[in-house]
């Protein structure tokens, strides 16, 4: 039932689009056309953001433009609360942004990334009269409160896969969250079996350097960018990076050294033209999901669950309008035939991240980089 749900859904909300114009020429919606700020007395929507900005170009902004988005198209107040003290924000400064979020008027919380859980556990039961979405979450026992959880397995499956029917020989990944967060051990896992699964059609032999080095706060540094403007320098061709604003580092070796860069969770591709495509989730269409069961009266459904979206519910993926898809040997048909083993299970990405950067694989070298 989920998955006909979201499907209409999200057909629904292509056909808003088309009915409203409201298109970017990369045939987007042009989610900066909706403020970031309005001017209200209480605010019924929230949003808690993870750490970095709420503009990352990643996890915090897709999560925040399908908030916003939703309440757009529904005549809904919101606010966006961030932690004090940004990267260094604890579970006391993140329960802080909560009960502000509580005491502005907020119906409903939105909380993003797994760092949530002490302060989402105290703010949800305290303020049970408030529901809370927790994004990359999991579910805990209260009935106020509802997990989205992606399967980046898969799309980082698709991104490996892609990469190296491209023509890519020698990859790399350079991960967030010091190899603790789990979203992204799921993208970087998958990566590796997308890439192995490829060059063993192809009768060919791989390398991925592969790191999550000065990615514990998902943010851009100069250590980073040196790090990976020594791969490209010495050979590596393309690299997934996975955390984040960590991605502006990863823009910037790659255009000094004529790289290539995978983008993460949104469609990367108007921030740099070093992105040759995207692993993405649906963090947009999973916000907006559960924030239309909580208007509709449908919270009970999802009320302490979580609710798992992949291939199977078109919420996880590569992007393939013209614009985005920067592959030129590897196709959009080849892509879409992919896609749909994946859809129907015929092709299944395994889920067990343990241990994954020092695994065996048949057709990928791995150079685990600590």
């Amino acid at each position: 039932m989920k998955k006909v749900f979201l499907f209409l859904f999200v057909l629904m909300c292509a056909l808003t689009l088309a009915a409203c114009g409201g298109e970017e020429s990369k045939g987007g919606y042009d989610y900066d056309a909706i403020s970031d700020t309005i001017e209200a007395d209480s605010y019924q929507i929230a949003f808690v953001t993870d750490i970095g900005q709420l503009k990352d170009k990643s996890f915090n902004q897709g999560t925040w433009e399908g908030l916003k988005r939703y309440a757009y198209e529904n005549n809904k107040t919101y606010k966006y609360y961030q932690p004090a003290n940004g990267n260094a924000a604890t579970d006391d400064d993140r329960y802080d942004a909560m009960k502000a979020a509580v005491d502005g008027g907020a119906e409903i919380v939105v909380c993003a990334g797994f760092m949530q859980f002490n302060a989402l556990q105290k703010a949800a039961t305290e303020f049970t009269n408030v529901k809370f979405v927790f994004v990359d979450g999991w579910n805990f026992g209260l009935q106020n409160v509802t997990a989205i959880i992606f399967q980046e397995e898969q799309a980082g499956y698709l991104a490996g896969y892609a990469a190296v029917k491209e023509g890519f020989t020698k990859l790399g990944f350079s991960g967030g969250g010091g190899g603790t967060n789990p979203a992204c051990q799921r993208f970087g896992y998958g990566y590796i079996q997308g890439a192995n699964a490829a060059a063993e059609e192809l009768g060919i032999k791989v390398s991925m350097k592969y790191s999550w080095n000065y990615g514990a706060a998902f943010s851009a540094s100069a250590e980073l960018q040196a790090m990976l403007e020594g791969w490209y320098s010495t050979g590596t061709e393309i690299v997934f990076s996975c955390g984040g604003s960590m991605c502006t580092s990863a823009f910037s070796a790659a255009s000094a050294n004529n790289g290539k860069v995978i983008g993460v969770d949104v469609d990367q591709a108007n921030d740099s033209p070093t992105v040759i495509t995207s692993a993405m989730k649906g963090l947009r269409e999973g916000t907006m999901y559960a924030l239309e069961k909580f208007y509709k009266g449908e919270w009970a459904d999802i009320a302490d669950k979580s609710e798992t979206l992949g291939a199977a519910d078109n919420a996880v993926g590569l992007p393939t309008e013209e614009a985005s898809w920067g592959f030129k040997k590897f196709t959009v048909e080849e892509y879409n035939e992919l896609f749909a083993k994946l859809q129907n299970g015929t092709i299944k990405v395994d889920t067990n991240v343990e241990g994954a950067e020092t695994k065996t694989y048949s057709n990928v070298t791995l150079e685990y980089i600590q």
